[in-house]
């Protein structure tokens, strides 16, 4: 057996070795972490939905900001296009169908009674109720 010769001091070495062991030992760690970070499926799969629901998200800003781009660009042409009578019976007639709501709106307020305009989305909705059900019975009358 040969051992290593007496006279030498191994101290640098010896500290050495134990800087290389700690590095190794740091590197192992770091290693082990990654593996275990690829092996947790979970966490992958949430990190990739949010991912893809953050780049859905941003796909859907832009496309419905160049929607309203072209919608924007459209509504230009149209109404450069648009003789003038046209706009102005159009202007005439938004105006006037402003006023009618308005006036609606006023004689609700005056002639319906206080409990009716509190009730007034429930009244709706029976309303419309009892449309659909006369539209269904004329409709099977047809048959």
């Amino acid at each position: 057996m040969t051992q290593p010769p007496h006279d030498e001091p191994t101290a640098r070495s010896q500290e050495e070795l134990r800087e290389q062991v700690e590095h190794t030992r740091h590197e192992l760690g770091d290693t082990v972490q990654a593996l275990a970070d690829r092996a947790d499926v979970k966490t992958r799969a949430r990190e990739k939905a949010v991912a893809v629901r953050e780049q859905a998200g941003a796909k859907a800003q832009e496309w419905s900001g160049q929607a309203r781009a072209k919608a924007a660009h459209v509504a230009h042409t149209v109404e450069e296009k648009l003789p003038e009578p046209v706009k102005q019976k159009g202007a005439a007639a938004a105006q006037g169908a402003k006023e009618k709501a308005a006036q609606a709106e006023q004689v609700w307020q005056d002639k319906a009674p206080q409990q009716v305009r509190d009730h007034r989305a429930a009244l709706l909705a029976g309303v419309g109720v009892v449309l659909v059900a006369c539209l269904l019975i004329r409709r099977r009358g047809n048959r």
